[in-house]
């Protein structure tokens, strides 16, 4: 058949792209966030926290056969493809050079030098 290579069989490759925001949700009670904005603000810290679990346990890892807790949350059980498998993962992290945002930059540098 046809671009079926040497042996006849074709490998079938998959591409995802995921777009994931999760800036700004740090300081949401200092900042007088309430209501249903202040619960998507824990709810974005509760899966940050989870998405840095699961780096630091595959980082620790190492090939090991090691329990990864993807399940802790919708985002990291999402990624979870990109995480673990066979696959090349990106990340994008925002800072400032704005003297104001020193404690948002330093925080994300410090979450995105976990990310081997």
């Amino acid at each position: 058949g046809s671009g079926g290579g040497a042996s006849g069989a074709s490998a079938l490759k998959v591409s995802r792209l995921h777009c994931v925001d999760l800036a700004g949700s740090e300081r949401a009670a200092q900042l007088g966030e309430m209501g249903a904005r202040l619960e998507e603000s824990k709810t974005i810290n509760l899966s940050l926290s989870a998405l840095a679990k699961v780096m630091a346990t595959l980082c620790e890892s190492r090939g090991r056969s090691t329990h990864i807790p993807y399940r802790d949350s919708k985002l990291t059980r999402l990624l979870q493809d990109s995480l673990g498998g066979n696959c090349r993962t990106t990340m994008v992290a925002c800072v400032s050079p704005q003297p104001g945002a020193l404690d948002d930059t330093l925080h994300t540098l410090r979450f995105t030098s976990r990310a081997r």
